[in-house]
């Protein structure tokens, strides 16, 4: 089964980004697949290259960026959601003339378009976070 998930929570205010991770590695280890990750509202601050978390404390963005890389996943910040909240890439940065980028690697900005073509390509789209 082809899954989709929409994380709304940001990193450490909410458990939403966590559970999402926790289900991710879960799908994955049981053999289904996941399309997109998209990550809106507050949810884009998961992708923010700028977050230090305390030593005794996950480091969700570490760990989204391993499971990308062990599984190419398709890590997709909502763009319009990152540039309220200031997350941006290199391209948007100099585009908005902005001093500098933050978005993590292994994030990508698009549009709210990814999200729907990804809940039509997909069997399930679960949310998390509120």
């Amino acid at each position: 089964m082809q899954f989709t998930l929409v994380v709304y929570g940001a990193p450490h205010a909410s458990q939403g980004a966590a559970t999402a991770l926790r289900f991710a590695r879960a799908l994955l280890a049981s053999g289904h697949s996941i399309y997109r990750v998209f990550f809106y509202g507050d949810g884009i601050h998961n992708g923010s290259a700028l977050a230090a978390p305390p030593q005794d404390e996950r480091d969700l963005l570490g760990q989204w960026q391993q499971l990308q890389q062990d599984h190419q996943l398709d890590l997709t910040i909502c763009i319009a959601a990152a540039q309220r909240r200031g997350v941006l890439s290199e391209s948007e940065a100099n585009r908005l003339e902005k001093p500098a980028a933050n978005l993590a690697p292994g994030f990508e900005l698009s549009g709210l378009g990814q999200l729907a073509e990804a809940a039509a390509l997909s069997d399930r789209l679960v949310t998390f976070g509120g």
